[in-house]
């Protein structure tokens, strides 16, 4: 299915497919859910109806778990065949499953899948016309439908709830669940509301299924759906064939790197993951003359992205250059190398990215570049995203228990537009403002701080934790594993990254230790020799006093002890002042307690990534680097902008206000006012021009372009 569905582990004939149900009985109770069936022979229904000879690994206990009416908590990666998880229950259980997906496309790409394996499929978001959404939900009322997909911002239309509830689902699938927790790493608030609809569509078993939660973000999706005891499956993690390297690599020297390590065709087809548009484009057009490369970006009108995607899956590139806009639904079996060209915000999203690497089940690498360069581009956005709290606070106290206008507000506080409108709809979110549809704000509840508070030490802890595994001397995938809870697939290292298997990487070399590399292990083996775990800080001021300028050499050495087998490293925490301080400790493994002090460990050292490849050519030192400013690259020309046009710009407020009003949301939601007045200036003709322009994402073009184009056109005529 849209993201490996039931795929088995044998060869699939061709579906049977089921027919579809025949409408109840006039006579049957409205209210009453639709009886809940014996579970038939779980392969024989995997085969009539998918085609599949096999479950994989999990799914069929998921299946019967929900067949028996559990609510149940799925969190398996990409790729693993979570959407069979439900849709199979679904027609064990007889009536119609709904099926609550956050994005349009994945909605529409899944609904399609299922329809031509001859299921009865609708799907109700705003991409649809009114008619259409109304067929849809006759054909829902009358029994005629196996499965509906709505966006989740259809239960806060008036009386949708109500009418699902006539005639209740018999099941109900919340796709994409971490989108529902504040903890994760794709939070919508539009999401958060889903629980308070759920006890209307009950007895229905609820199956709430993500690839990405950590224990924290698991937690949170329960509570804020109110299922207490759900059958939790939390599996497959574990990918033994993606080997991991991870790589010291200055911002500079990265497409090149990525080039290099592409130029094997056993490397291919790759995807190479990029920060931004610009450098997507940039490290595509590097790409484009060795090799069949294209960018993908939000920034390209939808048929654009369509036929690159397109291309990419059909075979036709051999590297897609993408910001993090690609990848959703994908299921490309044969990709052999994900690389990333900068450090993700989460080991949620890393994970997620480097999972669509060899789903075919053959070796398969995943490169990830970082220097400390990263964390300064991190925090940039993190202070831009997430203002302080006590400048969210000062908006919070100007606050009053009557409206006053969002405008009034702002003009009173003298702030910044952007930074003003960040810090109100952070004090939106967590309830210290109460916003009506026309951007009327009223002063909200004074325990806004406590929970923004939290929320903005979580988001600052996972790009932390991000930041401190591309540093970890530990296995990767384990490291990996071990973060999303799966106790089993954590046992074992995966015997193949750049900690389990130095010679073997790709994208960097290792050296033998030098003489001072040696002796400095053998002090480090000595001082150890107790038994006790150290603090690693500790250790190397204890052990090189006064040498400040040597830590970074000393934390390598650790790390080759610890690829050698001699040393265990791992993190430690404590708490001061309401923030989670971590630091690395250290300690000797039975191999390293063996170990003869006087006799050199033969330790590998990591090279520079300078020297990563054979065929890196250094600058030579009488060649100088130009400036810094005199490399950077051009600024991008300006857009032509037509003469600003007030009477536009109200146009386009008065149809965000009706938009908002209609939608139950403030009207900053549906897009900015620096968004509104761009789209009057620049006076956007396509979707490439629209999603140029800063806050105009491609959920707004898919859901407001053909309104915008209407206004410009009228305003035009």
């Amino acid at each position: 299915m849209g993201e490996g569905g039931g795929r088995g582990g044998e060869a699939k004939p061709k579906p049977q497919p089921p027919q579809p149900p025949q409408p109840r009985a006039a006579a049957a109770p409205a209210e009453a859910a639709p009886p809940s069936k014996p579970a038939p022979e779980l392969e024989e229904l995997l085969h009539r109806a998918f085609g599949f000879a096999a479950f994989r690994p999990n799914q069929e206990a998921v299946c019967r778990a929900a067949i028996e009416g559990r609510d149940v908590l799925l969190v398996m990666p990409t790729g693993s065949g979570k959407s069979l998880c439900y849709q199979l229950p679904a027609l064990a259980r007889g009536g119609t499953a709904l099926v609550i997906s956050p994005l349009i496309a994945l909605m529409d790409d899944q609904a399609a899948k299922l329809r031509e394996l001859g299921f009865a499929v609708e799907r109700i978001h705003s991409g649809r016309d009114r008619a259409a959404s109304r067929q849809a939900c006759i054909d829902y009322l009358s029994g005629k439908l196996q499965f509906l997909f709505i966006a989740p911002e259809r239960l806060r239309v008036a009386g949708f709830p109500e009418m699902l509830a006539k005639r209740k689902p018999s099941l109900v699938a919340i796709d994409e669940a971490h989108c529902i927790s504040q903890w994760g790493h794709d939070f919508r608030p539009d999401y958060r509301m889903i629980g308070q609809y759920l006890p209307l569509l009950r007895p229905a078993p609820v199956v709430a299924l993500t690839a990405t939660a950590a224990p924290l973000v698991q937690e949170d999706i329960c509570r804020q759906l109110g299922i207490e005891a759900p059958a939790r499956f939390i599996h497959g993690f574990r990918r033994d064939n993606i080997a991991i390297e991870v790589v010291e690599a200055a911002p500079s020297r990265r497409p090149e790197l990525a080039r290099e390590l592409l130029e094997s065709e056993s490397r291919l087809p790759a995807i190479v993951y990029t920060p931004t548009r610009r450098q997507a484009e940039s490290v595509a057009g590097l790409l484009s003359r060795r090799f069949q490369a294209a960018a993908y970006h939000a920034g390209l009108d939808a048929p654009t992205r369509q036929q690159v995607q397109e291309r990419f899956l059909a075979g036709g590139l051999d590297v897609m250059v993408a910001t993090i806009a690609f990848g959703m639904g994908i299921d490309k079996p044969d990709i052999r190398t994900v690389i990333h060209t900068a450090l993700p915000g989460s080991i949620e999203a890393y994970y997620q990215e480097i999972g669509r690497a060899g789903r075919d089940g053959l070796p398969s690498r995943a490169v990830l570049m970082h220097s400390y360069a990263d964390r300064h581009t991190h925090d940039f956005f993190f202070e831009r995203d997430y203002p302080s709290v006590g400048l969210v606070g000062s908006l919070f106290e100007a606050l009053t228990p009557g409206p006053m206008a969002k405008e009034e507000l702002r003009a009173l506080l003298q702030m910044d537009p952007d930074v003003f409108d960040k810090a109100l709809e952070k004090l939106w979110i967590h309830g210290g403002a109460q916003i009506d549809y026309a951007e009327n704000v009223t002063r909200g509840e004074p325990g806004w701080r406590e929970s923004y508070l939290a929320y903005r030490e979580q988001k600052e802890a996972q790009i932390e934790l991000m930041i401190r595994y591309a540093g970890s001397g530990q296995c990767r995938m384990r490291a990996l594993v071990r973060h999303f809870g799966d106790a089993e697939g954590a046992r074992t290292p995966c015997g193949i990254c750049d900690f389990c298997a130095p010679a073997q990487c790709e994208a960097q070399r290792f050296r033998e230790a030098t003489a001072d590399e040696a002796a400095a292990a053998r002090r480090v083996l000595a001082a150890l020799r107790g038994g006790e775990r150290r603090s690693t800080g500790k250790l190397h001021a204890e052990l090189f006093p006064g040498e400040a300028g040597s830590r970074d050499g000393f934390e390598e050495v650790l790390g080759a002890m610890a690829r050698a087998g001699f040393l265990d490293l791992e993190d430690a925490s404590f708490e001061k002042d309401r923030r989670t301080i971590v630091y690395r400790t250290a300690r000797l493994t039975p191999e390293g307690r063996d170990l003869d002090e006087a006799a050199p460990p033969g330790l590998m050292i990591r090279e520079a990534a300078a020297k990563a490849l054979p065929r890196t050519r250094r600058r030579k030192k009488e060649t100088p680097a130009p400036p810094r400013q005199a490399r950077q690259r051009k600024p991008a020309p300006e857009p032509k902008r037509a003469p600003s046009s007030p009477g536009l710009e109200e146009a386009l407020k008065a149809w965000r206000l009706a938009e908002a009003k209609r939608r139950g949301v403030p009207a900053f939601r549906i897009l900015t006012d620096k968004a509104l007045r761009a789209i009057a200036e620049r006076r956007p003709e396509s979707a490439a021009d629209l999603l140029a322009i800063p806050g105009v994402g491609i959920k707004a073009v898919e859901l407001y372009a053909r309104q915008i184009y209407r206004i410009l056109d009228e305003a035009g005529s």
